[in-house]
């Protein structure tokens, strides 16, 4: 489950909650302690944005009486004055990007997609190192724009390329964010790949492809 606020039912507006005609079939919903209801402003209906929990299980038993929203883009959330989207940031997970000279190379089926002695490292809790490369030591030639678009409270939005090899393409394993959050400036505009699909050479030495929930 990601990360979310809850608040207590006195800091709610409870005129405007009301609950939602169909129940969510999730598990979670199934348990009867998350009753889902609908936000009505005016005439507008926002369906199932809203959660109230009710005699949750025991690890979970502060949240009794407590109201969650939806993380779907229907709903604008702010941390003070700042608003972020896709889920609440965790207190407890860092995001730091560091200039390295190290030299790095990224591979693919034997055949080189990118080059660099000046790329940044981007650690992230619980994450692999990426590398974030300039996009002049990408080879652009083997780029293909992809659809897909994520985002990352940490980060900012992403644009995705994939990558083609030979006859073979391999699908989104390299991405930017253009214009990323305040927090994380200097990583505008770099390249990266998803280290548990592509070889990485760092300094010489070729690195394991870790297993993560992206390796699948």
């Amino acid at each position: 489950m990601l990360p979310t606020y809850c608040f207590p039912a006195q800091d709610v507006r409870i005129d405007l909650m009301h609950p939602s005609a169909e129940a969510d079939p999730s598990a979670e919903a199934a348990s009867g302690w998350i009753a889902e209801h609908d936000v009505r402003i005016g005439d507008d209906l926002l369906e199932r944005a809203a959660q109230r929990f009710s005699d949750p299980p025991a690890p979970l038993s502060a949240l009794d009486g407590y109201w969650s929203f939806t993380w779907d883009g229907r709903v604008s959330w702010f941390e003070e004055a700042l608003e972020v989207g896709t889920h609440a940031r965790d207190p407890s997970k860092r995001v730091d990007v560091v200039p390295s000279e190290r030299h790095v190379r990224v591979e693919l089926g034997g055949e080189l997609v990118a080059e660099s002695h000046r790329p940044h490292a981007l650690f992230e809790s619980w994450l692999p190192t990426r590398w974030y490369l300039p996009a002049e030591d990408v080879r652009q030639e083997l780029l293909e724009p992809s659809q897909t678009v994520t985002t990352c409270p940490y980060k900012g939005t992403a644009r995705y390329w994939s990558v083609r090899t030979g006859n073979e393409i391999h699908r989104d394993v390299a991405w930017s964010y253009p214009e990323p959050v305040a927090e994380t400036p200097r990583i505008a505009g770099l390249v990266t790949f998803l280290n548990e699909k592509v070889d990485l050479v760092i300094d010489g030495v070729p690195q394991k492809r870790p297993f993560t929930p992206w390796s699948l």
